[in-house]
């Protein structure tokens, strides 16, 4: 019996159970017969997209909140949108036919549960319990933006208008939050013309990239194709000042008594009308800018504060009326305005229309290309020709009355078929001698012209007798106009025109520094608000080359002075310098061990003179020395040993020269070098080989100047230990600051003495140790290379003469 109940009781839950999914079935069906695009927009599951497109345009116009009153008119209109976005993508029309899926975020394969959602929102299961949806609002599918609409639409008419453009997700709570004050500021702004837009990170990754927006919520404002992130609390009053702070500064001009003639008058240097606003409000008004901005490039813009005590004469000259705001336009004439409009509600279509049409002055001057294009357009039907009399003329104050009269006989004539524009030669060269053929004028010049190509190719006719502006030019060219009006092919000549010059574009610095400084303020404002993902490329940047150049600088501070690197075949041009110019930076490089137990050194001969001497490169230095056949073992080896420790160093090279194959170089050398007295008082006889026989120089074929050790005589005669060279027990109890030319007459003196000591005889001096001529070269070698001796230069080293070959 229990039993029997127990299945009872389980029939009656598989009979509800079966109930219930029925009934979803019924749910899930009609929902997705209700939300299908195809039904929406009445086409069939094979239509074509030509077919689509034709379908939602039709329905688009039917259903057009401004053009039909039905009530559920909007909500029609957005749904045809919708399906219109769906099916003109190939992808999301795809995934629509394989899943059923209507929402582009919504995961494949899960159209089956669309139903069971609508029925319960938050209450249902699949692969994800914990699955909390936040369906996006309907209405704001028609501001969803994607990659390639930003680029093609939203990025171009950023010039025009700002944009304010919100980056959600379908997992993001705080978006939830800020979307009331989202939506209060959307209904606020987009009346007065700001452009919106959303960004939804999940679908569209690849725009969210572009803009830097790494999180969600975030707010952004682009304007001129710049992007700026909102960084403030989720106010509508902050979001409104954040767009008003996007726009540029000084695009409307605060008018009073005192600057309104001075701004009428401007119009002559910026070739725009002027606009006045008038109105209550101290403050422009953020309409007015938004206006301003979009024409910025057409019209100029100033405000009057009505309630203000700077502007009573203003008020009183044009007799406004101070209960509503007022719009005054103006033109060449800036006594009467062209155009008045007064309304208490001024809305942005009305300002916009108002401005639309007063772009242009009545005869503007063509400054550049694209105001030529828009006074001229292209021919495009027979039925909307347009004309352009273009008068050719100049800057001086002579060409003013003709000018004057131009606009007097344009204004007086204007149509819808013929545009009045003036040039100045000097400014548009080429566009006048393709128009003169070539001619210059002297007098200012009519032409009558109708373009038939973007390429420049027009059709015109110049009228002759040139333009004085008077009563008989005026009526010639009346004539020529009604003959134009009647027969077209009244324009003979052809021509293709130049590209006008842009008179109006600043100079190349002028907007490098533009671009420079809003790249740093983009760069501050990155750094304080902490987009390091942006900004770690530049940070990098600037940290690497930071520490390359302190790093430099460390090294150097803390290196030895003499230490430098091995010169490699093809040294570079800095390093060669800085081994140039400072010879005491190698100067410590004797404390470095040698590398080899001898030390090389080479004869200095007529093969190898040029590369150890003339072409010496740059830094290093060849200590030679002088040395004769008979004492050239003794001194080699003691030249060897004195110098030894001082061959570790990379920068100094070792050779001797024998003075009985070359005994008139030494002359020569010391008669170019600065105490060439010295060496032109010494006699023939101090020529011979002898008396230069232990000398060494120190040679820096590069710079061309040498350093001279004399040496050393010891033993019998006590005179001789005392006359020492430069480095005497004398001299080295000096100042090192001492005159080199005082160095040089002690010299000369010590010189005399050797010469007449080795005249005494010949034999004396044979007897005596030569290898002891060199006892302080260590000394001197250790001056050398602490950069203190003196520095003999020359101004080119002599040629090397074998002697013995000669004789």
């Amino acid at each position: 019996m229990r039993v029997w109940r127990t299945s009872r009781q389980f029939g009656k839950c598989a009979a509800f159970l079966a109930i219930f999914m029925l009934i979803l079935s019924a749910q899930l069906v009609k929902t997705a017969s209700e939300y299908d695009p195809y039904n929406v927009l009445g086409v069939s599951r094979s239509a074509s997209q030509a077919e689509i497109k034709r379908a939602y345009k039709r329905l688009a116009r039917e259903w057009h909140p401004d053009k039909n009153k039905d009530p559920s008119a909007e909500d029609m209109f957005i749904k045809i949108s919708k399906s219109y976005e769906i099916l003109s993508n190939e992808e999301r029309r795809s995934n629509f036919d394989r899943f059923g899926q209507m929402d582009e975020n919504q995961p494949f394969g899960q159209s089956q549960h669309h139903g069971f959602r609508s029925f319960h929102n938050s209450f249902y299961f699949d692969e994800s319990f914990f699955h909390f949806p936040r369906n996006r609002d309907f209405s704001d599918s028609k501001y969803m933006l994607r990659l390639a609409q930003f680029n093609s639409e939203v990025l171009p008419d950023s010039h025009k208008r700002p944009y304010l453009i919100k980056v959600t997700s379908e997992w993001c709570f705080a978006c939830i939050h800020i979307e009331p004050v989202w939506k209060e500021t959307v209904q606020e702004l987009e009346p007065l013309g700001v452009g919106i837009g959303i960004v939804d990170l999940g679908f569209d990754r690849a725009l969210a990239k572009q803009l830097g927006a790494y999180r969600a919520p975030s707010i952004i404002g682009v304007v001129n194709g710049r992007v700026t992130f909102f960084h403030q609390a989720v106010v509508r009053e902050h979001l409104r000042q954040f767009v008003e702070d996007l726009l540029p500064q000084k695009l409307v001009m605060k008018i009073t008594d005192d600057n309104y003639m001075a701004f009428l008058e401007n119009w002559h240097v910026e070739n725009k009308p002027r606009l006045l606003l008038f109105d209550q409000v101290p403050i422009v008004p953020l309409l007015y800018k938004l206006t301003a901005f979009t024409f910025r490039d057409y019209v100029r813009f100033g405000f009057v504060d009505q309630g203000g005590t700077g502007s009573t004469r203003l008020l009183q000259q044009y007799n406004i009326n101070t209960y509503a705001p007022t719009m005054l336009l103006f033109k060449e004439d800036t006594v009467k305005p062209v155009d008045v409009i007064q309304a208490r509600g001024m809305k942005r279509q009305i300002m916009d229309e108002f401005v639309s049409n007063n772009k242009f002055l009545q005869v503007p001057r063509l400054v550049s290309q694209q105001l030529f294009d828009e006074l001229c357009p292209v021919k495009q039907f027979h039925r909307r020709r347009k004309y352009c009399v273009l008068l050719i003329t100049g800057d001086d104050p002579a060409y003013l009355p003709a000018n004057k009269a131009f606009l007097d006989f344009a204004s007086a004539n204007s149509k819808d078929v013929l545009r009045f524009a003036y040039v100045y030669q000097r400014q548009q060269q080429p566009l006048c001698q393709a128009l003169l053929q070539n001619q210059g004028a002297h007098s200012a010049q009519v032409v009558i012209l109708e373009r038939r190509s973007q390429a420049g190719k027009v059709l015109y006719r110049s009228v002759s007798g040139g333009w004085n502006g008077s009563e008989e030019d005026k009526y010639h060219l009346h004539e020529q106009l009604e003959l134009l009006q009647k027969d077209p092919t009244y324009l003979t000549s052809d021509a293709t025109l130049p590209e006008l010059n842009n008179e109006m574009a600043p100079i190349f610095i002028i907007r490098w520094m533009n671009a420079a400084y809003d790249y740093m303020l983009q760069i501050y404002d990155d750094l304080l608000y902490s987009n390091w993902r942006e900004m770690m490329p530049i940070l990098s940047l600037i940290f690497s080359a930071l520490f390359i150049v302190f790093g430099t600088v460390i090294i150097q501070a803390f290196s030895e002075p003499g230490e430098s690197k091995p010169q490699k075949p093809k040294a570079k041009p800095k390093e060669q310098t800085r081994t140039e110019d400072d010879a005491s930076s190698r100067a410590s490089t004797s404390s470095r061990p040698p590398k080899k137990d001898f030390v090389e050194v080479t004869e200095l001969t007529g093969i190898t003179y040029t590369s150890n001497l003339v072409k010496l490169r740059p830094g290093h230095i060849n200590v030679l020395l002088v040395l004769t056949n008979a004492s050239k073992s003794a001194l080699l080896r003691k030249f060897a040993k004195e110098v030894f420790s001082f061959s570790g160093s990379q920068t100094l090279h070792f050779s001797f020269l024998n003075a009985d194959k070359h005994r008139h170089w030494m002359p020569s050398l010391l008669r170019l070098g600065c105490d060439g007295a010295q060496s032109q008082s010494h006699s023939d006889d101090e020529e011979e080989s002898s008396n230069y026989m232990g000398y060494v120089l120190a040679l820096n074929g590069h710079k061309k100047y040498f350093c001279l050790f004399r040496p050393v005589f010891t033993g019998d005669d006590g005179s001789d230990s005392s006359s020492d060279t430069s480095f005497s027990s004398d001299s080295r109890r000096k100042s090192r600051s001492k005159s080199r030319s005082s160095s040089h007459s002690r010299s000369r003196s010590r010189s005399r003495e050797d010469g007449s000591g080795s005249r005494r005889g010949s034999s004396r001096a044979t007897s005596i140790e030569v290898h002891h001529k060199l006892d302080r070269l260590g000394l001197w070698m250790e001056r050398l290379m602490e950069g203190t001796l003196p520095r003999i230069r020359v101004p080119a080293w002599p040629t090397l003469v074998d002697d013995t070959a000669e004789g």
